[in-house]
């Protein structure tokens, strides 16, 4: 072996004996036992693949891609012999081309069922779209789905069922509801003592917390949770969080396992392999959604029906100027607003920087302003209050408030919020 590759190999057999230190004294972390409530993995180096990927962030190389907890399927295998699995999943619950449903599968394990959050198993449908539970012509497994009358797994949908898996690719938005739909799997599991796996997966808005905090009053599928619009937390996390503040029913306690991600810390720049829903088609996309979501209660379009969805905004009496749109119906956005109208707008890959620390509120005080007070801006107000979890900021939008003025009201809520969450964070 060279001197380096020897320098290379003492300073990963340091690294390991100070994350085995590290993680065995941290209150945070334990390792799986039969009889605990609450898990969260944390593990050394146990195969080439992590040694490789130790070695090279030991060598000041920037890792690419993290580890995923699907990836990690080692970890937790032993635990689903002979057990009779549900998985909760999308079209997103894939790594390196493979369904986690059909890995499961391939390797001899019992999956017997399916459940399918909003946008369904394979995340076509429009959002607010009435999903029908179905059968998965490929598998022949029955598909549950948990949007619509039936957000909540029923005792008789889990009674043959000894322990669920939840692995769905989440954008870190209070109001994308998957972590609604992650509360009510958590409760239901709670009520009918059956294990939840989390998988977790990076947050590619996991790098910042921002926007009004939900009010109590304001508790919705769109706001299921007292935190900001933007939380910064991975799944995972956020399960913990459930968890700990008591915030199902009745402060049941899910029987939660985490399989942490590896590589990973909320710097992370993750780019999404895979359209979490029909209208994130894009990075661009994604990062702009925090921003642009509240548009959804107003009259202005966010490109729904174009190839631009949550890329751009505009409305057909805006000025006429050289960007334009016409939304049209399509899969993923039936019957969009402003369907077959030229709207005049703003193309926001324009003055795109790659990536963003707050919501920007500019978007919509300049709407407002072109609109003026002749045509209707915000056109459902309490969807537009369920949305930003509070009517505080409709109000100070319509009093002509400057957007330094409105943050300037989060602050308190922000700071509260952020030391809740350091409870839960399982990366740096």
């Amino acid at each position: 072996m060279s001197l380096g590759g020897l320098r290379y190999a003492k300073l990963l057999w340091l690294k390991s004996i100070l994350l085995f230190l590290l993680y065995s004294c941290h209150p945070t972390f334990s390792r799986p036992e039969n009889n605990i409530e609450e898990t969260v993995v944390i593990e050394n180096v146990s195969n080439e693949e992590e040694d490789e990927e130790l070695i090279r962030e030991g060598s000041n190389v920037q890792l690419r891609h993290p580890l995923l907890g699907i990836e990690r399927l080692k970890i937790f295998r032993d635990s689903l012999i002979d057990k009779r699995i549900a998985v909760v999943a999308n079209q997103t619950s894939v790594v390196k081309g493979v369904h986690l449903v059909d890995t499961l599968m391939n390797s001899g394990y019992n999956v017997v069922k399916v459940f399918s959050p909003e946008h369904g198993f394979r995340g076509k449908a429009d959002a607010g779209e009435h999903i029908e539970s179905t059968i998965d012509e490929k598998t022949g497994l029955p598909i549950v789905s948990l949007y619509g009358d039936n957000r909540k797994p029923k005792p008789e949908q889990l009674a043959d069922v000894d322990l669920v898996i939840y692995d769905i690719q989440d954008v870190g938005v209070r109001f994308y509801t998957y972590i609604s739909t992650l509360h009510y799997v958590m409760e239901a599991c709670a009520e009918n003592s059956k294990r939840l796996i989390v998988l977790d997966r990076p947050n590619p808005n996991g790098h910042y917390i921002d926007g009004p905090v939900r009010d109590s009053s304001h508790r919705s599928f769109v706001g299921m949770h007292p935190v900001p619009i933007v939380y910064g937390m991975t799944i995972g996390e956020y399960a913990m969080m459930i968890n700990g503040e008591h915030w199902l029913r009745d402060s049941l306690h899910c029987n939660l396992w985490v399989i942490p991600c590896r590589f990973y810390s909320h710097k992370t720049h993750y780019i999404l392999p895979i359209a979490p829903s029909p209208n994130l088609k894009s990075e661009l996309a994604i990062t702009m959604y925090p921003s642009l979501c509240l548009f959804e209660a107003t009259s202005v379009s966010v490109g729904r029906g174009t190839e631009w969805p949550f890329e751009v905004y505009g409305h057909p009496r805006f000025p006429e100027s050289d960007f334009c749109f016409v939304p049209v119906s399509k899969p993923g956005a039936k019957n969009p607003m402003h369907e077959n109208q030229v709207c005049y707008g703003f193309n926001l890959e324009r003055s795109y920087v790659r990536r963003k620390y707050e919501i920007n509120l500019s978007y919509l005080i300049n709407a407002k302003q072109l609109l003026g007070d002749t045509l209707p801006f915000i056109i459902q107000k309490g969807f537009f209050d369920r949305l930003a979890g509070t009517s505080a900021l409709r109000e100070q939008l319509e009093k002509g408030y400057g957007a330094k003025e409105i943050r300037s009201t989060w602050q308190n809520d922000l700071e509260n919020f952020k030391r809740i969450r350091s409870k839960y964070l399982l990366y740096p």
